[in-house]
């Protein structure tokens, strides 16, 4: 497939690059039943309507011990997805079906409604306004879409949580290893992309069943659900913690200082799964740290505000 890809001068990169300072129209693509986080994650952009008008969701493929392969993991993700809707009580807002497998090979998409659904969003686009694309999983959907129509490239913005830190030995993480095709286009591409790196930045994102049951728990039916999907994620939780690592996008266009990051230069992707850095190459901005108790008081305290408490109380 030959694909000619627009290229955004490093003037408009750098502008696309900067946190919005308004509201946002955003579209979050996730593979919801692959782990406990994106539920989080999908909550926390349902409940920051100040920054994030979500527009549309999109179910991501998945293949690990909770699916039979990506198909079924989209298929998973997509009801994980409406479950949480219909508990949020936002069944107004789409969701569509993404790749049922991964790309087979390098600038082959693979069609699917989501990826469709975003080709439609992002051309209606202007490219001073841009949809902004939020992604916690294989970045296939996304991939898709651009291959598709290279064209959205100047009309969005992608949001990705993805590989390592540019330091880190190797980036050999489940979103980017899924889909190393996929990952590429994103990469190389040129769109206007924001990389949250996982170990070494997301990783901070740590929490435990004790801080959950405290402060997530009281928020009425989601805080059960919240809270029931963490705990039964592990049958013994002393001295355990987890990264709630799919919240950092949303972090990100909620409060971008607790989301500190530089610009730098898009790095390769290497066959042993490797960062190589080319001075040459067009520009990302990439997440350096996470604030991680900035976050999850931001989290904490809006689950609390829905049910009308007051966090603080709590607090003893």
């Amino acid at each position: 497939m030959d694909v000619q890809f627009p290229v955004l001068s490093a003037d408009e990169l750098v502008r696309k690059l900067e946190a919005p300072k308004g509201k946002v129209r955003m579209v979050l693509d996730t593979d919801t039943f692959n782990e406990i986080d994106d539920q989080f994650a999908v909550i926390y952009a349902l409940l920051s309507p100040e920054k994030i008008e979500l527009q549309a969701l999109y179910a991501a493929p998945f293949f690990n011990e909770l699916s039979t392969g990506p198909k079924d993991g989209m298929e998973k993700s997509f009801q994980e997805i409406n479950r949480i809707l219909k508990l949020m009580d936002r069944e107004d807002i789409p969701v569509y079906r993404g790749s049922e497998a991964y790309l087979p090979a390098a600038y082959s998409p693979v069609h699917s409604d989501a990826a469709a659904n975003l080709v439609e969003r992002a051309m209606a686009c202007k490219p001073d306004d841009p949809l902004y694309v939020a992604a916690i999983g294989a970045i296939t959907n996304i991939a898709s879409a651009i291959l598709l129509e290279p064209r959205i490239i100047e009309r969005m913005v992608v949001i990705w949580l993805g590989g390592n830190a540019l330091e880190w030995p190797d980036t050999r993480e489940f979103n980017l290893a899924q889909d190393i095709h996929a990952s590429r286009i994103l990469l190389d591409c040129g769109v206007p992309l924001v990389l949250i790196p996982c170990m070494g930045a997301a990783s901070n994102l740590r929490t435990t069943l004790s801080e959950i049951r405290d402060y997530v728990k009281p928020s009425g039916e989601i805080g059960e659900y919240l809270y029931e999907t963490y705990r039964n994620c592990k049958e013994n939780h002393f001295a355990y913690s987890r990264v709630i690592w799919d919240i950092s996008v949303i972090a990100w266009l909620n409060q971008p200082g607790f989301v500190p990051s530089r610009l730098t230069q898009s790095p390769r992707l290497a066959e042993d799964f490797r960062w190589s850095i080319d001075s040459s190459r067009h520009l990302i901005r990439c997440a350096s740290y996470i604030d991680r108790d900035a976050v999850f008081h931001d989290l904490f305290s809006k689950l609390a505000n829905r049910e009308g408490r007051n966090p603080s109380i709590n607090d003893q």
